[in-house]
């Protein structure tokens, strides 16, 4: 009741808040271009345009849900095709907590990454959230990007780590014809500073979803822009 409070009303939330942010489920398409392999944006065009039909002064948007690079791009002009002629600044604020240690993360994160454009007025966009983070955060561990790279590292760090996790995942395998024990090889590697000892548990696929979500995703991706 001091400075967190909960409620149903979105629409008076929306009136009343200036940064608003959007933290909706993105899961993996079941139809239509890009089935099973790219993002769903449907909840956040639905969020944006609701944003769009009840705000009643300028707002900053902040993605913190998982999303394609360029999604930003989309989202603005659903934003800005209001009646009003309200204006929108769009932030990336990507997401990087872990299951089971989401609260430490979020208390005392590694980074915390916002990007958004270069012109004058996404700068002034992205120096307000630096001030909001700023209360508990270090501003060393505040990185400031464009929108793009913003948008494209969280994809990527998820790919990365679940790279680790395929990794170990594949020498176990090795480890079962040999002899050796994965557990004890993982944590050999694991203390080299170089490689780090995290994510090198063997296990039955990534455990959850994201990780498969979120490669499918970035395949998609760079096939949509020609590459591969």
């Amino acid at each position: 009741g001091k400075n967190l409070f909960f409620s149903t009303k979105i629409d008076e939330a929306i009136r009343a808040c200036e940064i608003i942010f959007v933290s909706v489920n993105t899961p993996t398409k079941t139809y239509g271009l890009g089935a099973g392999r790219a993002a769903d944006l449907k909840n956040w065009e639905l969020a944006a345009r609701n944003i769009a039909k009840v705000a009643n002064g300028p707002k900053i948007i902040v993605e913190k849900s998982t999303l394609p690079v360029r999604t930003a791009h989309s989202m603005r002009k659903v934003l800005m095709a209001n009646e009003k002629k309200i204006p929108f600044e769009v932030l990336s604020n990507p997401e990087f907590l872990a299951e089971g240690t989401a609260m430490d993360d979020l208390a005392a994160p590694d980074r915390v990454l916002i990007g958004g454009l270069t012109t004058k007025e996404g700068q002034a966009a992205v120096q307000k959230l630096v001030w909001v983070y700023q209360h508990w955060v270090p501003k060393a561990q505040i990185i400031t990007t464009n929108l793009w790279s913003s948008e494209l590292s969280k994809l990527v760090a998820n790919a990365f780590l679940a790279q680790r996790i395929s990794s170990i995942n594949s020498i176990s395998e090795l480890c079962e014809a040999t002899g050796a024990d994965v557990q004890e090889v993982g944590r050999a590697i694991g203390m080299d500073k170089r490689i780090g000892k995290r994510f090198l548990n063997a296990s039955v696929g990534f455990g959850g979803s994201c990780f498969q979500k979120d490669i499918l995703n970035l395949v998609y991706l760079c096939e949509s822009f020609g590459l591969k």
